[in-house]
């Protein structure tokens, strides 16, 4: 798949650089071919001999470089590549790339290209977390920016979160997803997300205990498979996947809105959470104590979203894929809610606190179908992103 494709890989300064002499000779593998640009921080992990050995081209490093600039001038350099690829991707490289800074070679080339880039992030998790960077990773990806990773993990310095920069064959995998016309290209796929929020007065409301992050794994292994991805999410703590068309919302009747609007598509992915029920007349004004009394709230129901697609007549998608959290008889329950609810599948996992499952990063998941129950290994929520979204590429192909 990656024969003969050009990929011009910049190293930015990080411990994590010495992953980037794996991903050289992973690519080279594949029969790609890798141009080098270090960043004078890259030149301090991984040296240019290393990197250019393994390349088997020269290493490119300095904006002055007048012989540099008359054989293959920077401009030239940042667009005879297939793609881009930033790994590490330090947060000083990611400001300068978000802000259109170019003092060195590494940041004119991604400010002079017209290349697609992909960036995989590597920092301390308080560096990934910090508002500044979080705009920064908001911007990139407004500007199409793909991503891969951070993982989450022990970092060099002893801490522990998310930050750590993407395995060289997760990279490949991106890489190849990245320069392939994927299998669900020309497919338009719906994918909600996160919990919704009923509000009980301005500042109370009730919901659900997601983060969000399965649904947002599952829009970003869509469309890296090339699918146009519409994301309906409420109000997730998640990020939002890169290269997907985003629709925020807050309750369920604007979720159920939301997806009305944004139909056909071929497929739908029903993954938020969903409040089951709402408080009939929210309060406009916060409700106050009143002497020990405690006050009655009147529930009505909300829409039933999952069922109203999946009974859908004229312009019901082809595939309708279902999420059901149990904590007991996890099995039973998710197949008859299947029936109930008469969609495609169901992808059944247990949520009990003790499975860590709920706000965690890993799933354990069994898809029901026609066929029956298929339970598949408990693995990080990316990977099962991505299982699942081959299975939705094979079942519209067949």
């Amino acid at each position: 798949m990656l024969t003969d494709k050009r990929i011009l890989l910049i190293i930015g300064g990080g411990i994590a650089a010495f992953k980037s002499l794996e991903l050289i000779r992973r690519l080279r593998e594949r029969g790609a071919w890798v141009t080098p640009v270090l960043t004078r921080a890259g030149a301090e992990f991984v040296t240019p001999l290393s990197v250019s050995s393994l390349a088997g081209e020269k290493a490119y490093a300095d904006l002055f470089d007048l012989t540099d600039e008359a054989e293959m001038g920077h401009i030239q350099l940042s667009r005879s590549a297939d793609l881009i690829v930033v790994a590490p991707a330090t947060a000083d490289l990611m400001a300068k790339m978000a802000h259109g800074l170019a003092n060195d070679l590494a940041s004119t080339l991604l400010l002079a290209t017209d290349t697609p880039v992909l960036v995989a992030p590597a920092m301390n998790v308080r560096m990934w977390e910090h508002p500044a960077t979080r705009r920064n990773v908001s911007t990139l990806r407004g500007d199409g920016i793909s991503f891969v990773g951070p993982n989450e993990g022990e970092m060099a310095c002893g801490e522990y979160g998310p930050g750590r920069m993407s395995e060289p064959l997760e990279i490949v995998a991106a890489i190849e997803m990245a320069l392939a016309e994927g299998p669900l290209t020309g497919r338009r796929v719906l994918v909600t997300s996160g919990p919704t929020h009923e509000p009980i007065d301005p500042v109370r409301y009730i919901a659900n205990r997601s983060s969000g992050a399965q649904g947002t794994a599952i829009a970003r292994a869509l469309a890296v498979m090339g699918a146009d991805v519409v994301f309906v999410t409420g109000p997730a703590e998640a990020d939002r996947p890169e290269g997907a068309h985003i629709v925020e919302v807050e309750t369920a009747a604007e979720m159920m809105a939301a997806v009305q609007s944004v139909m056909p598509v071929d497929a739908a992915v029903f993954a938020a959470a969903v409040a089951d029920w709402r408080v009939a007349s929210a309060s406009d004004s916060k409700i106050k104590k009143n002497n020990g009394k405690i006050p009655t709230l009147d529930f009505a129901e909300n829409p039933d979203i999952l069922a109203s697609v999946s009974q859908m007549g004229t312009g019901r998608p082809d595939l309708v894929v279902g999420f059901a959290a149990e904590t007991d008889d996890v099995i039973a329950n998710a197949t008859a809610k299947r029936t109930r609810k008469q969609c495609d599948w169901i992808i059944a996992n247990d949520v009990s606190p003790e499975t860590g499952i709920m706000g965690g990063t890993e799933n354990a998941v069994t898809l029901i179908s026609d066929e029956g129950a298929e339970t598949w290994p408990r693995m990080g929520k990316d990977e099962v992103a991505h299982q699942l979204a081959s299975r939705i590429a094979d079942a519209l192909d067949a």
